[in-house]
């Protein structure tokens, strides 16, 4: 009876350890959901654009900020596209969601870094 209370014991042990692992290692980041706040990164770079425009007295330097605007329209669709995969969840417009979670992180910032805000 001795050494089956002992087995019992050591299995229980073991499969509450794997259950405890699987949580905190794959369930737990699965879960996670990345949010981005698109219009306020278009706001901002809009913003900036037309502040070179109209601070701009030369034609050479309005034709850098319509060239920082089209460098801007190259990177954000390659960095939305690189944020799921840096942070290994899904990323969604902030807009989107209703209502809050524990899960969710936001984003914005990281995007605005990638495409030089």
């Amino acid at each position: 009876m001795k050494p089956f209370v002992v087995n019992l014991s050591t299995t229980v042990l073991i499969v509450a350890i794997a259950l405890a692992l699987y949580d905190r290692l794959i369930f737990q980041p699965s879960r996670q959901i990345g949010v981005v706040d698109v219009g306020e990164v278009y706001r901002a770079k809009e913003a900036q654009f037309a502040q070179r425009l109209t601070h701009g007295s030369n034609e050479q330097e309005r034709q850098q900020a319509i060239l920082l605007a089209r460098q801007f329209a190259q990177r954000l669709p390659a960095a939305l596209d690189e944020l799921p995969r840096e942070c290994r969840c899904l990323v969604v417009v902030k807009s989107s969601i209703i209502g809050s979670s524990t899960h969710l992180v936001d984003l914005t910032p990281l995007l605005k870094r990638k495409v030089d805000l």
